[in-house]
This record gives C-alpha cells, sequence and structure tokens, in this order.
C-alpha cells in the first residue's frame, strides 16, 4: 500500500497523530489482547520484570532499569521499539523528526504555513526511532542537548540567540522515539540536571538562550546498583522524575540459564559437535557457584556472559580435538571444562580474599564445585570406607571397585587432547566403573557412558576419596593416601 507522501494526501487518508508514549500504550493493549508475545528473546522474566516493564507503558512512565551487568538491560531498552508503530510520518528534512501536524521549530512551523497541504512527508520506520548513549564522565551537555553553532551563524548571518544556530544533541534527535541512556551514575550531576526538564517540562536551556521545544519521546535509563557508591549516583530531583524503576536479576534456575546460553551462544561449527545436557548443566552451573562464592565479589555480579563465552570456548576445545587427532570425536569431554577458564578469569570481580587466591585458583575451583554439584545429581554421595550403618554393620560402598583400582598403586591420565581411542581403552580398564555409570545416570551410547565415567572420577576427587594432579593440562588421577606420601 503506497504511503501519502504530502501533508494534504495524510489529512485525506484520516491519519490521527498520537504522541509516543499514547502510541506504545495502544500497541500494548492490541498485543496483549491477541496474546503477541512482547519481548521476544528475553528468558526468565516473564513473571517478574516484563510484567512491571508493560505495567509503567500503560502507565505512559519513564523508565530506569536497574539491575547487576549482564541481566540484559538494554536488551529490553532496544526491545521497546517493538510498541511503536512501524512507520510515522514525519516533516520531510526535519533533523527532529516533526510531525507534520504539530511541527516544534521555528524553521518548520514556517514551512508548514506555506506549503499548506503541499507539504512534503517521509516515512519514519520504528528501528530508527531509537537511540542510546552510554554515560560516560566525557558526555557533555552538546552531545546530549546541542549548542550553538558560531560558523553557521556567520554563514548565514544569524543572531546567536536565533533557533536555526542551534547544532541539536542526540535527545532532539530522537523525538518522537525512544531514547535510552546506559549506566546512567555514570553520567556527572552537573549533566543529568540538563535532563530534568525534558522528562516533564520540555523546557530547554542552551547557553543561556531559553527555548520552549516540546519533545516527544520516552526515555529510558540503566543503572547497575554497585554505581551508587562506587562511581557515581543518579541525583535526588532525576530520579524523583523518573516514574516506574525495574529491578532485574539473574536466571533463577539452569533451565533458564541453558535456554539463554543456547539462544546467544555461537556454535556454528561444522564439526558438527553435540554438547549433552550434563555438561551444559556444568556449564551454567559455574556462573550459579559464582554468584554464591564467597571469593566474588558479589556487588559487581556475576554477567550471563561468562556461561555464554563458556559455552563456546568449550566447542572450540571439542573442535580443535577433533582437527588435531582427525578421528571424528566430536564429543565433549570432562576434561574439556578446564579449557574455559579464559572465561572465567576476565568476567568475575574478586573480593581481597579473592586476589590471595588468585584468579585462575578461584575459576579452577569454580568449576570443580560446578562438577561435584552436577555430580550429586546423578550420583550417590561418596562417603569414607569405614562409615557404619544403625547396625553397626559396614556400608556398602558403590565406588569400592573404583577406589580399589587407585589403591592397588594404579594412574590414569587423561588429557582434551588424547585420541578417541586412548580416551576410551583408560577409561574403560577401570573395572566396574562403566557399571556405575549405567547404574545412576543411564547413558545412551558409548561417548555418553564415558563421559559419564570421567564424571565419577571427578566427582570422587571432588570427594577427597582419589587424589588428581595437573601438569601441563594432563589430569592425573591416583590412590590420596600414596598420593600425600608421594608428594
Amino acid at each position: 500500500m503506497k504511503r501519502p507522501s504530502t501533508f494534504g494526501e495524510l489529512r485525506r487518508s484520516g491519519y490521527k497523530p498520537l504522541a509516543v508514549k499514547d502510541e506504545m500504550r495502544k500497541n500494548l493493549v492490541d498485543m496483549l489482547r491477541a496474546g503477541t508475545r512482547r519481548f521476544p528473546g528475553i528468558i526468565g522474566f516473564d513473571r517478574t520484570v516484563l510484567p512491571q516493564i508493560e505495567n509503567a507503558i500503560l502507565s505512559r512512565h519513564d523508565i530506569i532499569l536497574l539491575g547487576l551487568r549482564g541481566q540484559a538491560k538494554t536488551r529490553i531498552a532496544r526491545g521497546m521499539v517493538s510498541f511503536l508503530d512501524e512507520y510515522v510520518p514525519v516533516i520531510k528534512g526535519s533533523v527532529l523528526n516533526e510531525s507534520p501536524f504539530s511541527p516544534i521549530s521555528v524553521r518548520f512551523k514556517k514551512l508548514v504555513r506555506d506549503a499548506g497541504d503541499d507539504l512534503e512527508i517521509e516515512w519514519l520506520h520504528r528501528d530508527m526511532r531509537y537511540n542510546e548513549k552510554l554515560a560516560t564522565p566525557d558526555v557533555s551537555v552538546a552531545d546530549l542537548i546541542g549548542d550553538l553553532d558560531p560558523i553557521k551563524a556567520v554563514r548565514d548571518r544569524l543572531d546567536l540567540s536565533d533557533e536555526e544556530v542551534i547544532h541539536w544533541g542526540i535527545i532532539p534527535r530522537t523525538n518522537r522515539g525512544i531514547f535510552g541512556i546506559n549506566e546512567l551514575p555514570d553520567l556527572q550531576p552537573r549533566i543529568q540536571v540538563s535532563l530534568l526538564n525534558i522528562l516533564e517540562e520540555n523546557d530547554i536551556q542552551i547557553r543561556g538562550f531559553p527555548l520552549r521545544v516540546p519533545l516527544d519521546m520516552m526515555m529510558v535509563f540503566t543503572a547497575n546498583p554497585e554505581d551508587y557508591t562506587n562511581r557515581g549516583k543518579i541525583i535526588t530531583p532525576l530520579k524523583d522524575r523518573i516514574a516506574s524503576q525495574i529491578s532485574t536479576h539473574y536466571p533463577a534456575d539452569l533451565e533458564h540459564a541453558k535456554r539463554i546460553t543456547a539462544q546467544e551462544a555461537w556454535c556454528d561449527r561444522k564439526a558438527g559437535i553435540v554438547v549433552p545436557e550434563l555438561v551444559k548443566d556444568i556449564i551454567e552451573q559455574i556462573a550459579f557457584e559464582a554468584r554464591k562464592s564467597e571469593y566474588v565479589d558479589q556487588t559487581s555480579g556475576v554477567s550471563a556472559r561468562l556461561p555464554i563465552s563458556a559455552f563456546e570456548n568449550l566447542v572450540s576445545n571439542v573442535e580443535r580435538r577433533q582437527v588435531i587427532n582427525g578421528d571424528g570425536d566430536c564429543y565433549p569431554r570432562i576434561c574439556d571444562l578446564y579449557s574455559v577458564l579464559s572465561s572465567i578469569v576476565g568476567k568475575i570481580e574478586l573480593v581481597y580474599e579473592g586476589e590471595l587466591e588468585g584468579p585462575s585458583i578461584v575459576a579452577v575451583n569454580l568449576i570443580g564445585e560446578a562438577i561435584k554439584q552436577t555430580f550429586l545429581r546423578y550420583f550417590p554421595a561418596p562417603r569414607k570406607e569405614k562409615e557404619t550403618g544403625p547396625d553397626r554393620a559396614p556400608r556398602d560402598n558403590p565406588y569400592e571397585s573404583v577406589v580399589d583400582y587407585f589403591s592397588s598403586g594404579s594412574r590414569l591420565e587423561l588429557s582434551d587432547e588424547q585420541p578417541y581411542q586412548v580416551y576410551r581403552e583408560r577409561l574403560t580398564s577401570i573395572a566396574g566403573l562403566d557399571k556405575i555409570a549405567k547404574k545412576h545416570l543411564k547413558p545412551r551410547d558409548e561417548q555418553e557412558l564415558l563421559l559419564s565415567m570421567e564424571l565419577v572420577l571427578e566427582g570422587l576427587h571432588r570427594f577427597n576419596i582419589i587424589a588428581k594432579e595437573s601438569p601441563d593440562n594432563r589430569f592425573i588421577y591416583a590412590d590420596m593416601i600414596q598420593n600425600i606420601l608421594g608428594g
């Protein structure tokens, strides 16, 4: 369908203009009535964050999203463009996206009067109606609001008080759209003051010249709670003018976390690598362990980007092994999990005790604790040999055959670079290990069986039943007592 190209055609078409917040409210009501999904790609917020955002839109509020890093705040802000009309008419040539029904600048008010129905219009897509700015200490009022352009004044022989001399900033250029400011507390207080009237009174003052420019927009801000004390703060008058403050959060369970990682991680490899749910659980559990670790600064948060990056590195390690060995083995191993260290150390902030331990050691322990918790979901907790039951008789030890293997002086070396046949032969050399894995995890094929067997060894190590050495990225399992005496 051809859209009107002049103001006269637009008026005759029966088009009714709406303010941005009214437009978003109308479209949200239509989507709610039709049962349309409102925030595609946002997972885990259906009963917490998203209803609050929808209430704010229905209330015609400006919004601040408050949460730790990696909680999809910016994605949510950008996703709000879906509540705008697909196209809106603007006066052709207007940098302020002015409506032909209500122009706001002196120049285009005159143009509308002079041109009448012949005024040329163009159509602005909703994707062009969103702008954002990352708040940094060097952001100026000129960047956000605008400044006088003396060169333009001289060239066009205009007085500096003339509105035509203004070089508009990014906020006025987002008129009739949504403007977002990320990390609001990083904005200097004097710059935050410049936003006050935009939110309510629409008065703009540039270099001492008062202007009445009725901007029509929705403002969305994001902030990290840590920033209130560490880097800056939001001035009280500005917070008072932001009508809805909405707190975000990390995924509440593994299933939501895995869906986020599956959606975001890049795994388009030609190798045909398939990561089993067991390994996905461990990857996500690393982030969950970090979010409760005493060595990690919890006020900084542990971003959802950690498991996403870790998942990508794990897949890359499997791909790398397949290329090196050329044996077609494209199945992850437990020892592949330690290849994700680089995805952890750069994404966690450590407290003083964590710094003393060292980032790498903390990261290794987080991986180990994630493996341990996943192990306990499938296998019974190991115990010491001499543990007895209520009748004082020794209890059966489900891992006895494995412990006996190492107690006899045997050692087992595994590596993320071993060819598949070597890896298989070494794991199957432990009598009874396969029976333990089959009984509790019920693997579907040989590769999943070997993965389960390796998980048993790692679980026993995490409970200090057997020892493990890690020289040169190799993993050598041995008897605990002999390892201590030998060490």
